[in-house]
Formats: structure tokens, C-alpha cells, sequence
């Protein structure tokens, strides 16, 4: 009676986020954007995703930051990033890059003996600084390009790119070896708790500032991911042309024939210029905050 009334209950769940996502709002535009050619698929994705994390991936993850003191929530953090050192080291090695190879493997022997098994940060504290790295970005290092933007079903913003990287990244990750499955699958459910939990403010600003959340977290995951690969020392990809921003100001009128041109220090910047976009903040949760990490 009890497994009847938990499946009933399931698969209601499942059907009201099927309708929620159903019921996203596309915009007319959707689809224009070069770098987007699946917005109007990617749009019902992430409602759906937005459903799930609004009915059961938040409510979970308030509750733990409620229940577990901010101690014990950084060091069961810190064991989890403490894992993914080895991906972090075997793709360091993979893009040519001897001193971020060699970090994630400090990063990794020091963190997993002085600081008990990843629970305490020291390497850190002694001059290691995390630099994470994952096989998609060892993609775009080689010039890979990223595809058209994705929006994974519970994973959240991706590319056909970052999607294809997922796979090895899988092999890299020691959680992937964990048995029984049952195991695996409760460390797996563990981590995504608490990289959830981890996200609530930036989510919860996402909520209240963004016209459009949608739009907000694909810019921000795909500059960031941008500017990853472009800090890497890899080609910067081709600039698209984004059909939702301002169109560039016109010019000036020309200076009279005759009349000296104003010196630089003197000319007035164009109207309606905006100051350059540093590094967005919404990450990505992906699944994982570094690899796209918001995933409402």
C-alpha cells in the first residue's frame, strides 16, 4: 500500500513539473540568437529544471544548510572538491599546462593528508591555489569550439561541447567507482546537495534581479566559459553577433573641412557606450558552480 501511494505520489510530481515546463513562455525571438539555435527546446528544459529544483532540490538544500552547522557544511565541501583535483591534474597535463597539473596533484596530496582526507583547505593556506579545470575546457584549449548552448535535463546550461566533455570527466571523478551502486548513487545525490546548497544566494538574486532568468544564466555560463579558455592561453573563438543586444551607436558627424580634429584626451566617449563586462557572477550547477555551476 505504502510503495502504491509513493509511486502515485512520484509520478504526480513528475507530471505537474512535465506541465510546468509545458507552460514556459518562449519568447517570439527565440531561436535568432546564433550562439542559442535551440532556445525555444532550452527554454522548456529549464522550467522543467526549475520546477524540479523549486519542489525538491532547494527545499532539500535549505534544510541541510539548516541542520548542519557552517563547520561541518565547509568540510564535507572541501571533501568533495578535494575529489575532483584528479580531473583538475589530468586535464592540467592534457592542455600542455606542467604547473596546473602539478597544482591539482599538490592540491590533492596535501589536502588529502594534512587536511584529513580534503576536510581542511591547507594547501590553500599554503600558496596552492585551486585551479579547476575539466575536459571541456581542455576541448576549447585546443581550439575546439563550443557549439550551440544546451540546457541539460537536471544538469543544466551546458553546449554540445561542455556535453560531450561530461563523458570523461565521468572516468576522471573517483565518486564514478563507488559500489554498490546504491552507494554511488547517495554520494552522488550528497554532492549535489551540498554544491546546491552552496548556490542558494546566488540563485535567490538571480530570482529577484533578473528580467529575464533564461537569459541571465546563458550569457553569464557562456562568458565565463569564454573567458576561461581565453585565460588559458587558448585562441579566443570568434565574436558572434548577438541579435538581443543594443545595436552599436552611430558615429559622430564628420568634423568640418577645415576645423582641427579635438585631441584625444578632449573627444567625448560615443552615446549610449557601456563600460566593458567583466566575468559574469551566475554560473553556471551544473551541475557544478565552476563547470556552469547555477542550475536553477
Amino acid at each position: 500500500m505504502n510503495a502504491c501511494a509513493f509511486a502515485l505520489s512520484r509520478a504526480g510530481v513528475i507530471a505537474t513539473l512535465a506541465l510546468l515546463a509545458g507552460c514556459a513562455s518562449v519568447p517570439p525571438t527565440a531561436g535568432n540568437n546564433p550562439a542559442d539555435p535551440f532556445e525555444r527546446v532550452n527554454r522548456q528544459i529549464y522550467a522543467f529544471n526549475d520546477g524540479f529544483d523549486r519542489a525538491v532540490t532547494k527545499p532539500v538544500a535549505q534544510g541541510y544548510n539548516k541542520a548542519v552547522p557552517r563547520s561541518l557544511r565547509t568540510c564535507v565541501s572541501n571533501v568533495f572538491e578535494n575529489l575532483t583535483e584528479l580531473t583538475s591534474m589530468i586535464n592540467g597535463a592534457l592542455q600542455g599546462r606542467p604547473k596546473s597539473a602539478g597544482t591539482g596533484a599538490g592540491r590533492f596530496l596535501v589536502n588529502s593528508t594534512v587536511g584529513l582526507f580534503g576536510c581542511f583547505d591547507v594547501a590553500t593556506h599554503a600558496g596552492l591555489e585551486r585551479d579547476k579545470q575539466y575536459f571541456a575546457l581542455t576541448m576549447g584549449h585546443w581550439g575546439v569550439g563550443s557549439g550551440p548552448y544546451l540546457v541539460l535535463p537536471f544538469l543544466g546550461p551546458s553546449s554540445v561541447r561542455d556535453a560531450f566533455g561530461e563523458i570523461p570527466d565521468y572516468f576522471t571523478d573517483p565518486v564514478s567507482y563507488i559500489y554498490p551502486v546504491r552507494d554511488h548513487y547517495l554520494v552522488v545525490s550528497a554532492r549535489f546537495v551540498v554544491k546546491r546548497a552552496q548556490l542558494l544566494d546566488v540563485t535567490n538574486l538571480i530570482e529577484q534581479a533578473a528580467l529575464d532568468p533564461y537569459q541571465f544564466v546563458r550569457d553569464g555560463y557562456l562568458q565565463r566559459t569564454r573567458s576561461r579558455i581565453e585565460g588559458d592561453g587558448a585562441p579566443p573563438p570568434p565574436q558572434e553577433e548577438d541579435p538581443d543586444s543594443a545595436p552599436p551607436a552611430a558615429p559622430s558627424s564628420a568634423t568640418p573641412a577645415g576645423s582641427a580634429a579635438p585631441p584625444p584626451s578632449e573627444a567625448a566617449a560615443p552615446s549610449g557606450a557601456a563600460p566593458a563586462v567583466g566575468e559574469a557572477s551566475a554560473g553556471a550547477p551544473h551541475k557544478d558552480a565552476e563547470k556552469g555551476e547555477v542550475t536553477p
